[in-house]
């Protein structure tokens, strides 16, 4: 046997135990679902701020839909929920680094987001809501009002994705969380707050009529759960759950019991 074709059958040989090692290893890798079955529970990052969403009640206890539908989606999955109260600008960093399995904190599906993350099918469908101090609704009551504006939004958030892409001429203020905004706006440091249409409507409750939400909701906003991408189980188990808690009522019946409406179609 020459050299040369010596060489060439050494090559393919060692190509081969390669294309075989790395084969067995995809086999082998563990999708975070088979995880989460062994542990016996899924790791849930909230914001536990978030009215009505997920939130502390008095006792201090964590209350909300969406801690309702984590605890209704670890049911359907088999397990229980480990709830890791997390910021938001960290939130999906710790998603990221394994530190939570999934996010159930209103994360709007994007095209961006998509490219980091695997979503599972919308759960709610809403809107951004601008959010003024009472008497000032006529005169900012749609995102061409914004303009020259100060607006508070919460810092990493779609609403300050939307003021930078769709009203580049708005003042954008960024905060960690709601209270610290809604305080500013009270005390007129800013002039308008942007939110969830759903959010808005519980902190204006809460104003004693100190806020309003002022015109319509605007940009369509759907919310999914964002799952690490290369687990594929994981997220059809998810989206066979949400399908299931959607048909069976459970999902409508969580949306009437905290926002009176339907907010899951």
């Amino acid at each position: 046997m020459d050299f040369d074709r010596l060489r060439r059958l050494t090559l393919l040989g060692g190509l081969a135990l390669a294309l075989g090692a790395a084969t067995a290893g995809s086999a082998n890798a563990e999708d975070l679902l088979d995880t989460i079955k062994s542990r016996g529970s899924i790791i849930v990052g909230l914001e536990g701020t978030y009215r009505p969403f997920g939130y502390q009640d008095e006792s201090g206890k964590l209350v909300g839909f969406e801690v309702d539908f984590a605890n209704a989606l670890a049911k359907e999955l088999g397990v229980k929920t480990d709830f890791q109260p997390t910021k938001w600008d960290g939130i999906l960093a710790a998603l990221e680094s394994g530190r939570i399995d999934v996010v159930i904190n209103q994360v709007t599906i994007t095209d961006e987001r998509k490219k980091k993350y695997d979503f599972s099918v919308p759960y709610t469908v809403s809107g951004i809501q601008i959010i003024v101090r009472k008497g000032d609704e006529t005169k900012i009551s749609k995102p061409d009002d914004l303009a020259g504006k100060a607006v508070g939004v919460g810092l990493g958030t779609n609403y300050e994705q939307w003021l930078k892409e769709h009203q580049p001429k708005a003042e954008i203020r960024t905060y960690d969380e709601d209270a610290t905004k809604i305080q500013d706006l009270y005390n007129g440091r800013i002039d308008a707050v942007l939110n969830d249409r759903l959010v808005a409507a519980d902190l204006v409750k809460q104003s004693n009529g100190r806020i309003v939400g002022a015109g319509a909701p605007f940009a369509k906003q759907e919310a999914g759960i964002p799952v690490r991408k290369g687990n594929p189980k994981l997220l059809a188990a998810i989206n066979g759950a949400i399908e299931k808690m959607r048909k069976d009522g459970t999902l409508p019946k969580l949306s009437q019991q905290w926002f009176g409406t339907d907010v899951t179609q």
